[in-house]
Formats: structure tokens, C-alpha cells, sequence
């Protein structure tokens, strides 16, 4: 088995493309509607959503664009990316004032971000 994509939500298309293209670096496939049958029957909003397909080597997201997308409060729930040169990918993200949190785990240093929109990722370092 594997993951064949993840669907995240931002408040609007800026912040996405902000993040996923222009700090990430993704590429975005296209833009594309769900009807308001379907957003209402699988998500319980009774409105057209807006989805935004991005990809990166094997990474593949969809970001659907909500005015009330926020990401609950507390909540672990995250994607886990692997880059390579995490120092300059930090320093990137603190360029771009991307959220970073740090925290100290035994003998190594735990990282996690936020996109513009509060979603969560745990950022690891490719193994050498």
C-alpha cells in the first residue's frame, strides 16, 4: 500500500500557492471544482469548493480552498516531510516567515511547520 495523495484545506488560493509553490517549491497540476453535492455529501459544506492539485517528486496534494479552513486547535494530526538540507530549508522558511517549531528529543531536535493557513508538517532531514 501507499499513499496516493493527501487533502489539506487553506483559506484562499494566495496563501496555497504562497506556500506549497513558492516556499515548497511544488508545481500546480490545476484547478478544479467539486460541485456542492458532493463537498456537502462527503465534507458537510453545502458549497462549491475549489481543490488545488500540487506535486513535488512523489508528494501529490490537494488543497481545497474554504474561507473557514482552519485546522483544530491541538491537534497532532500532520504530514511528515523528508528534504534535503534542512539548515537552508529553515532558513527559507524563516525568509518566507513560515511558523517553525523546535523541540528537543534525547540527543536530536524534533522540527515541525505550518502552512499560512495553520495546517501542520513534521520536517525531516534525508538520511545521507
Amino acid at each position: 500500500m501507499k499513499v496516493h495523495h493527501s487533502g489539506l484545506a487553506c483559506r484562499s488560493e494566495e496563501t496555497a500557492d504562497r506556500f506549497y509553490e513558492k516556499f515548497l517549491g511544488m508545481k500546480k497540476l490545476e484547478r478544479k471544482t467539486v460541485p456542492a453535492a458532493l463537498s456537502g455529501a462527503f465534507f458537510g459544506i453545502p458549497s462549491d469548493l475549489t481543490v488545488l492539485n500540487y506535486v513535488l517528486d512523489d508528494v501529490y496534494l490537494e488543497v481545497f480552498v474554504h474561507e473557514s479552513a482552519r485546522p483544530a486547535a491541538g491537534s497532532p494530526c500532520h504530514i511528515c516531510l523528508e528534504v534535503e538540507g534542512l539548515k537552508a530549508f529553515l532558513e527559507r522558511a524563516r525568509a518566507m516567515s513560515v511558523p517553525i517549531m523546535r523541540a528537543r528529543k534525547g540527543d536530536r531536535w524534533v522540527t515541525f511547520i505550518r502552512d499560512f493557513d495553520g495546517n501542520l508538517f513534521e520536517i525531516k532531514e534525508t538520511a545521507v
